[in-house]
């Protein structure tokens, strides 16, 4: 089959090209010619009219001949039925029987795999045919025949034909369509519908516009279904669908009646009908007259696709077809036929055949890239080919990458490889190789496969030794992303080394190279970059490949840069680097000396003890706050190295701390009240110590200084008589706030005073409380099991029993015997006796 021509309707032609390429929509329909055996018959005749069946066509013409075709358009067989015009042929629905009729009459109904036959020659021009769609089964042997009236044969069962008139009067019949039990035909008036089953005509719809001529503007039916049947006549167009009546209904009506659903007017005149699902496939003949010429000119005919409305439509598409000799048709040539099972839609016209079907996804796929849109192209052949046709993915991908390229989007374009080339290891290698020509390696190097699948290692390289040109983050990023296995490892360190001799501190260069000395497992080189840059992925490097036999020289530098990780990570680590071997690097740098061991000292107070008389002198020149908790915690730490350089420097708190600790605690007081002059701070020590001695001193010390009185008054209350400090003021003694000191002494008294009291109260209670339990558990009776023999049994309140006869002889207190065995360990409550006697 060759491809039609197709355009707009002539009505739609715009002048301006590039706003008809912008507002083109993709077509709904393909169209090829039919050729082959159809281009000979056509080219020495004409096409008068055509059936479809799924699985052959039939093709009638004026010089009264039938063909029978593939839907290749090959010729199968051939019938010779008139000297004149074939005006229908119909088929049943097995494509078993063929009837036939002419302009001169002649009818012919037969078998085309059988000897049956039907042949009768009327005296007019027979226009219509139409056999029962069931007519290979004997039960359905009927067809009706239309001219100037509508006749219905059918077979009797002395296998003779049986002619009956339907309808006439209303002028030549024109088309008849059958469905199922209904026959729909029409006239010159209208078109009406029987019902073969009931025997019943049940609708007559009437011609629109009468104006048209009928022979030359027919009508046109078609069955959507079997009870929809769409009309189109003139300009206009039906929807009839036929429904049941209701039982009430019924009376002397029809048991059907047809309703129409849409009906609205078109632009152009219809020259045929079929279904498309829910919509419409029409077949239009258009009309124009010309300005500049006096006759009337044809333009080609249009196919539509619509979808109707109650009282309109909606075009989907449309299309203008270049039949041939299209230029000499009139409305009347043309025919419009469908297969329902292959969706396929023929236009017939006296000298071409054009077949119409759905696009499918291919099709789709070839407009896209017709129009350029590869994106969706590819996508669509993603989707429809799957891995069956890989290849026609891929050769719709590389036209769209060389398009990307064309129009300089060279990153879209690299980024378009990964999904289009996919595992095709030769082809990346010549994008690669292409990209490099144009001078955009760098576009494609970041979508380069680096999985399972790889590129030679030269092509990885090639891209690195680019980027070392011009782009050294550019080249650092591809270093940290690529896997070391895409490249030689050496030739890229060689090109780097090259490089650094050019610019040796450049930062990212030397990075890189670490990185790729890591690659390479050669660790000590790296660290050596790492800590020169004081680089964060120092220690990282350090714990994931255990170099710490390396660091071992390296404290310094590490802490340097970080001292916070350095020390965390040695101290976490002391089994690989010792306390003492830190201890030694750090000799020089006291002050990174004293961090190492203050977070030692942190973690465990005696794992660093052999160093802690150096961290006396190490906190009092670098952390003093940190001194005093030092002192406290230290059990290891010489006093009298710690007291003289505190006494040295005038740390007058870490010495007060220094002389108590060594039990000179008169000294230590004397330093608080006078070097501090600090009476709570002094109140505070002497009650930590707890030392009438040390309380003397503080009053003797307090008793000529009024802010101290103040401050012992008001905190001696409970630990010394404050009388012994009130006789010793003074008289005259001006003190400040003495009255409310007076005060809280009082009140101090009296709180003490009630406590006691409470004390008291809770002690009696509780002494009762537990007389009582004492005096209920020894009055209870006591069981005793060995009363065999008649002797007597002494049972003491400790449950302990003895023989009478076994009992030592009575203490020194007349009248009181103790358990011999409790009196052993202590005597007390219960170990009194009771006589028991048999």
């Amino acid at each position: 089959m060759a491809e039609v021509e197709k355009g707009r309707k002539p009505s739609e032609e715009s002048t301006d090209d590039s706003e008809e390429e912008d507002s083109e929509e993709e077509p709904k329909l393909k169209y090829e010619r039919l050729a082959n055996g159809v281009t000979e018959i056509l080219q020495k005749d004409a096409a008068s009219c055509m059936t479809v069946h799924d699985k052959f066509l039939a093709l009638g013409t004026h010089f009264g001949k039938v063909f029978l075709l593939d839907i290749q358009g090959n010729l199968t067989q051939k019938f010779e039925i008139s000297p004149v015009k074939i005006n229908q042929i119909s088929l049943d629905e097995s494509g078993e029987h063929m009837g036939i009729c002419s302009e001169d009459g002649k009818v012919q109904v037969f078998g085309l795999y059988t000897r049956e036959g039907f042949h009768e020659n009327f005296d007019c021009p027979v226009k219509v045919v139409a056999l029962h769609p069931r007519f290979s089964s004997s039960n359905y042997k009927q067809f009706v025949t239309g001219g100037n009236k509508l006749l219905l044969y059918e077979k009797n069962w002395l296998n003779r034909w049986k002619t009956s008139t339907l309808h006439e009067g209303e002028g030549t019949i024109t088309n008849v369509q059958w469905r199922a039990n209904l026959i729909a035909w029409a006239n010159n008036m209208g078109v009406k519908i029987y019902d073969i089953s009931t025997k019943q005509r049940i609708t007559n719809v009437l011609r629109d516009n009468v104006s048209l001529r009928p022979d030359m503007y027919p009508c046109s039916l078609c069955w959507k279904d079997n009870s929809t049947l769409i009309i189109g006549w003139g300009s206009s167009i039906k929807i009839c669908v036929v429904k049941e009546r209701g039982h009430t209904e019924l009376r002397d009506l029809p048991s059907r009646y047809v309703e129409i659903v849409s009906a609205f007017e078109t632009e152009f005149f219809i020259s045929g009908l079929a279904p498309l699902a829910d919509q419409l496939v029409t077949l239009y003949f258009v009309k124009e007259n010309s300005d500049h010429m006096e006759e009337e000119f044809r333009a080609r005919p249009c196919l539509d696709i619509i979808q109707p409305l109650p009282e309109g439509y909606e075009e989907i598409s449309s299309d203008a077809l270049t039949v041939r000799n299209f230029q000499e048709n009139e409305c009347r040539d043309y025919r419009l036929e469908h297969s329902q099972g292959e969706s396929l839609y023929y236009i017939i016209s006296p000298k071409d055949i054009v077949v119409a079907k759905e696009r499918d996804q291919d099709d789709h796929i070839d407009w896209l890239l017709d129009k350029k849109k590869y994106e969706e192209a590819l996508m669509a052949a993603e989707i429809s080919f799957k891995n069956i046709k890989r290849h026609e993915v891929q050769k719709i991908g590389m036209a769209y990458i060389n398009h990307l390229v064309e129009k300089g989007d060279y990153d879209t374009a690299a980024r378009k490889c990964q999904k289009v080339l996919g595992k095709n290891m030769e082809l990346w290698e010549n994008e690669v190789y292409r990209f490099k020509t144009i001078g955009q390696l760098k576009a494609i190097s970041q979508y380069l496969p680096r999985g399972d699948l790889r590129l030679r290692p030269a092509i990885y390289e090639m891209i690195l030794h680019e980027f070392l040109k011009s782009d050294y983050e550019g080249f650092a990023t591809l270093i940290r992303e690529w896997p070391g296995e895409l490249y030689n490892n050496m030739t890229i360190v060689q090109a780097v080394t090259d490089h650094l001799k050019k610019d040796p501190m450049n930062s990212t260069l030397l990075t890189t190279l670490a990185e790729l000395y890591t690659y390479d497992q050669r660790y000590d080189r790296a660290l050596e970059i790492y800590l020169r840059l004081r680089h964060k992925d120092v220690y990282q490097l350090i714990h994931k490949h255990d170099l710490f036999s390396s660091i071992e020289d390296k404290i310094v530098l590490l802490m340097d840069f970080d001292k916070e990780k350095a020390v965390d990570m040695l101290l976490d680590n002391e089994d690989k680097i010792s306390i003492d071997r830190v201890v030694e690097e750090l000799r020089n740098r006291p002050e990174l000396l004293h961090i190492y061991l203050h977070k030692l000292f942190k973690r465990d107070h005696h794992k660093g003890q052999r160093y802690h008389e150096r961290q006396i002198g190490l906190y009092a020149e670098y952390d003093r706050p940190n001194l005093l908790p030092f002192l406290r915690d230290s059990i290891h730490c010489p006093l009298e190295k710690a007291l003289e350089i505190c006494q040295e420097r005038n740390f007058v708190e870490e010495t007060v701390f220094l002389l108590s600790r060594m039990g000179n605690c008169r000294r230590a007081l004397q330093m608080i009240m006078e070097e501090l002059e600090d009476v709570d701070k002094a109140i505070e020590f002497a009650k930590e110590q707890d030392d009438a001695e040390l309380w003397e001193d503080l009053i003797s010390y307090s008793i000529d200084k009024p802010p101290f009185i103040t401050g012992l008054l008001n905190n001696i209350g409970t630990h010394v008589d404050p009388i012994l400090l009130i006789h010793r003021i003074k008289e005259g003694m001006e003190i400040p706030n003495l009255r409310d000191s007076l005060v809280k002494i009082l009140q101090d008294y009296n709180l003490q005073i009630l406590l006691r009291e409470g004390c008291k109260k809770i002690l009696v209670a509780d002494s009762l409380s537990l007389l009582q339990k004492m005096h209920r558990t020894q009055m209870r009776g006591v069981r005793v099991d060995d009363m065999a023999q008649n002797f007597s049994v002494v049972v003491f309140h400790c449950r302990h029993m003895f023989h009478k006869e076994c009992l030592p002889s009575p203490g020194t207190i007349p009248g009181v015997q103790f358990c011999n065995i409790c009196s052993a360990k202590r005597r007390g409550p219960g170990s009194g006796i009771m006589e028991m006697k048999k």
